[in-house]
């Protein structure tokens, strides 16, 4: 068995799902090596989170940034309101949606559904930079 950790650093997105896969799958290639193994990727953040969601309709992500925003929205009389409207409810989505996942590993490849995809979710407006530490073990 071993063990490999990489970190990836994420461009600034907007508020909205966007597909990382191919982002997350470049930055562990050591996995093409593997037989079977668990992939885990944790968001050092608060205010953003990671989910696996249909990747092949554009229509989804947007769909549910949408109804998170009324889960979540910015005109709540939240207390904790001095980094701008759009920062608590960023943690409250970033909450829901979690900050971890875990996929098996396949023959090299992630075992992922034939329409899923890793998606990072950025929960603020103009989201900064944003750091996952991506561990893989296996043989």
């Amino acid at each position: 068995m071993s063990w490999h950790q990489n970190r990836i650093e994420l461009t600034p997105r907007a508020r909205g799902l966007h597909l990382i896969t191919t982002e997350v799958l470049a930055a562990i290639p050591q996995m093409k090596s593997m037989k079977i193994g668990l992939l885990h990727l944790f968001i050092q953040h608060t205010s953003a989170s990671l989910t696996i969601n249909e990747n092949a309709d554009p229509d989804v992500p947007e769909d549910l940034e949408s109804v998170l925003s009324v889960i979540a929205p910015e005109n709540f009389s939240y207390r904790h309101t001095c980094e701008g409207p759009d920062d608590m409810p960023a943690h409250v989505k970033g909450s829901l949606m979690g900050c971890e996942l875990t996929i098996p590993v396949c023959n090299g490849q992630l075992s992922l559904g034939t329409w899923q995809g890793i998606f990072l979710c950025e929960h603020r407006n103009r989201g900064g930079r944003r750091r996952l530490i991506v561990t893989l073990t296996g043989e």
